[in-house]
């Protein structure tokens, strides 16, 4: 029996599976013996390196809850702004008219090419230079212009590849009953391609609220990580406050993707169009040039 992807394993090839399985399984239960075997050689497993999570207040008010807002703060301020200047410089990337296509293109090829963290320290060297902006908050627009410098560049492609992802018919389609470049994009592809970019949308978001950590390692902005050092300094428990920031990561960003799951969900009842969704890694390749 076959499916369309491929054919159904027989026998022997899900034996095979399941001891390919059974294999990974002993090799993961293993590696975690032995992490926490050295763990608990370095007296990383006490007791009192985690209760402080439980009976001490001060840990969440003080420095986990503070960190938290700040992350969220500078990840939402860098979302808002970066998500219709992404949206403006894709359609600009697809512009018939070379005098917006190329600045535009060059614009976005420049910006992608440089790391986040170094456009960081430019913005706070920027600020430091040329404006009056206060030491107080230097680190968090800092991180802002260097997050939206990035990620507005990286989401003008993505938004590039879903439009280029749709079927030709529906510029065809819009031609032929009189509709100009600008009304075809923004009433007939962008609404159709917001659901195959989704995906990819959602995922740069994640990667835009974990990318405040750089602000918090080198600006000294107070985001989640950065309340590690404080914690440790007062509880002397390292690997147990990454733990569980670690694990606030996870449960923030988990939130956000089954926001968009739900959302993409909704668009998928609601659309009438005949778009499909293209996943990550599709988009991906289109965006760096990888596939046309």
């Amino acid at each position: 029996m076959n499916s369309v992807l491929y054919d159904v394993p027989g026998p022997k090839a899900k034996a095979r599976n399941w001891i390919y399985t059974g294999v990974f399984l002993v090799l993961f239960a293993l590696a975690a013996w032995w992490i926490l075997a050295r763990m608990a050689e370095k007296s990383q497993l006490d007791a009192d390196k985690w209760t402080p999570f439980v009976t001490d207040s001060r840990v969440w008010t003080t420095f986990l809850i503070p960190g938290l807002l700040e992350t969220l703060k500078a990840g939402a301020i860098a979302m808002v702004i970066a998500l219709p200047l992404g949206a403006l410089l894709g359609v600009g990337r697809l512009s018939d008219h070379a005098w917006v296509r190329v600045p535009v293109g060059t614009v976005v090829e420049f910006f992608r090419a440089i790391p986040v963290l170094m456009l960081m320290i430019f913005g706070s060297a920027f600020l430091v230079k040329f404006t009056a902006v206060e030491s107080e908050v230097r680190p968090l627009y800092a991180v802002i212009i260097g997050l939206v410098l990035y990620n507005a560049s990286v989401i003008a492609e993505i938004v590039r590849a879903g439009v280029l992802s749709l079927p030709r018919g529906q510029t065809d389609a819009a031609k032929a009953i009189g509709m100009r470049k600008g009304q075809t994009m923004f009433h007939v592809l962008i609404p159709q391609a917001v659901t195959a970019m989704l995906p990819a949308l959602v995922s740069q978001l994640v990667v835009i609220l974990k990318d405040t950590a750089l602000g918090g390692s080198l600006l000294g902005l107070t985001e989640l990580l950065a309340a590690n050092r404080q914690i440790s300094a007062n509880y002397s428990n390292t690997i147990a406050s990454l733990v569980v920031i670690a694990l606030i990561y996870i449960g923030v960003n988990f939130a956000l993707t089954s926001c968009a799951s739900w959302l993409e969900g909704r668009l998928r009842k609601s659309s009438k169009s005949t778009g499909t969704v293209v996943g990550v890694a599709a988009v991906g390749d289109l965006a760096t040039g990888r596939a046309v």
